[in-house]
């Protein structure tokens, strides 16, 4: 089953009989799925499973739903914030889907994103979080996808939520696209909802509501992630305005091809045509092919996908076509400042914990 496929599935927009069926074997297997989380976290919340704290600043940004959130962006935004607060920053993630030991993608964006930044990718984030401590002399560490990773303690837990679809369709995977229940947001120190844009207001509004009830201590920031310019494979540029008026295909492997869709929509080009793949796909030539085709089929002038998969590529161009990536950045439409205030507040505890711990003789 393709991710498509799943999605229509586990949303409920495929009906009848076969479908339902399918739809209860899935919330069948959630049932197990979620005690499992349950118990893990149980352990955790008793002392149980430990987690490790070292002698770093560790932000966490993490999301509640399986797939895209917008995350990558959202690392780098904080990764800036502290080179440019002094602080010698380490990204850690978990290379997920990275092929033999090589660079994923969201690794390959965030080193054009932040250039010069170290960025270790390893399953065993607390074996990685000490590397960056003694060889790369860390004392601020970026934790990207973290909410789920209990085992390296953090200073500040954020927490993206997707307004595309906040909740995953209600469900704990693999019937819906929820990670953990959303009981668990009891973890996070701030929320950031993105794709705002992509939103109603009242959906907003629901969405701030049920969490100002539960979490009032909890500050919301609100995001919307708009094109900056044109990238190719090599890292090339150009205006966001060379594609007005031109007919485009676009392609795309992320967690939410809708909300890149959406976005591409939003553009003064025509868009003749939009294929899928799976989330960190890794294309081969037959794929090269299917994508020519459609574009052909479509009369498209040029490729447009996104900046996770364009780096995968190593290509300017897919037969006769020319391929752009639409770089994007975050927005905040509000509570940026009150985000800030917390992780500065958060810092100068960090500091003043490890000015006052006592020394061992």
């Amino acid at each position: 089953m393709d991710e498509a496929t799943f999605r229509e599935l586990v949303s409920g927009k495929r009906r009848g009989l076969v479908a339902g069926l399918k739809r209860g074997g899935l919330w069948c297997a959630s049932l197990v799925y979620m005690n499992v989380v349950r118990l893990r976290n149980l352990l955790f919340d008793i002392g149980i499973r430990r987690s490790h704290r070292i002698n770093a600043f560790v932000v966490s940004v993490g999301n509640l739903t399986t797939g895209g959130t917008g995350k990558t962006p959202i690392v780098g935004y904080f990764v800036q914030w502290l080179s440019d607060h002094q602080q010698n920053v380490v990204i850690l993630s978990r290379g997920f889907r990275s092929l033999d030991g090589e660079a994923n993608d969201e690794k390959l964006v965030l080193e054009r994103l932040c250039p010069g930044i170290v960025h270790l990718q390893q399953p065993d984030r607390v074996a990685a979080a000490r590397i960056a401590c003694v060889e790369h002399e860390a004392n601020a560490i970026v934790l990207d996808d973290g909410f789920q990773h209990r085992r390296l303690a953090r200073d500040l837990n954020l927490v993206l939520i997707d307004m595309t679809n906040p909740w995953g369709y209600g469900h704990i995977l693999p019937r819906g696209l929820l990670r953990e229940p959303r009981s668990e947001l009891r973890r996070a120190d701030a929320f950031l909802l993105t794709r705002i844009d992509q939103a109603t207001q009242t959906e907003r509004d629901r969405v701030r509501e049920w969490l100002q009830t539960r979490y009032p201590d909890a500050p919301i920031a609100e995001v919307a992630f708009g094109p900056i310019e044109l990238v190719d494979w090599q890292g090339q540029t150009r205006a966001i305005s060379d594609i007005e008026y031109r007919r485009v295909f676009a392609f795309c492997g992320i967690g939410n091809p809708f909300g890149f869709e959406r976005t591409l929509a939003r553009q003064s080009c025509e868009v003749v045509g939009f294929q899928s793949f799976a989330d960190h796909h890794h294309y081969t030539r037959d794929d090269f092919e299917a994508v020519e085709r459609e574009a052909g089929i479509g009369g498209a002038e040029l490729l447009v996908t996104t900046e996770k998969d364009i780096v995968k590529l190593a290509r300017g161009r897919i037969g006769r076509f020319p391929v752009w990536a639409l770089r994007i950045g975050p927005r905040f439409h509000s509570g940026e400042r009150e985000l800030v205030s917390l992780l500065e507040h958060a810092i100068e505890a960090r500091n003043h914990s490890a000015r006052h711990r006592p020394t061992s003789k």
